[in-house]
């Protein structure tokens, strides 16, 4: 795996909300992906490394619904927020200004779906420059074949897939 600037790097975790987490999905179970991106971000915040938590709000529908909160326990102080209304999280938020205000180059990927938010999200960021990196056992999606086709198919195509213990702050260095 190339390595990569620690110092230039964020994580960004995609759509892990209450409702999206407790869906039926697969590989692994929403509360499996929740516990390894805990730990990403752990590792991140304590390099000194931003964390960025995007989460979706459907337009027009105020309230939202249920569950449409972060998981308990994953925002912490310091962490950006980014709330998005389309697919990706760049469209139409400041993501990009708020991760080049920070010097940010690199992007450490985790969340629900794979091929969806992560996805949508990790292409726009391709096609702004950043280089890209993707824990796989911080990813699932709403079926095993979903999941397969994005780490295995499109990801490689983006940047490079791992796991989340070779993508922490201190194994880059």
């Amino acid at each position: 795996m190339p390595a990569f600037d620690a110092s230039r790097a964020a994580l960004v975790l995609v759509d892990l909300m209450e409702r999206i987490v407790a869906l039926p999905l697969a590989p692994r179970p929403g509360g499996e992906v929740v516990a390894t991106a805990t730990g990403l971000a752990a590792a991140f915040r304590a390099a000194g490394a931003p964390v960025v938590l995007i989460r979706a709000e459907r337009p027009g529908t105020d309230p939202q619904p249920p569950g449409s909160g972060f998981v308990p326990g994953l925002v912490q102080d310091g962490d950006l927020v980014v709330v998005k209304r389309t697919i990706g999280g760049f469209h139409g938020t400041a993501l990009h200004d708020l991760l080049t205000e920070r010097g940010v180059t690199t992007l450490v990927f985790g969340g629900i779906a794979t091929n969806l938010g992560v996805e949508s999200t990790a292409r726009s960021a391709a096609d702004l420059g950043y280089d890209l990196y993707f824990a796989e056992d911080a990813l699932t999606a709403l079926t095993p074949e979903e999941h397969r086709a994005a780490v295995e198919l499109n990801f490689p195509r983006l940047g490079t897939v791992t796991r989340a213990a070779a993508l922490t702050p201190d194994a880059a260095r």
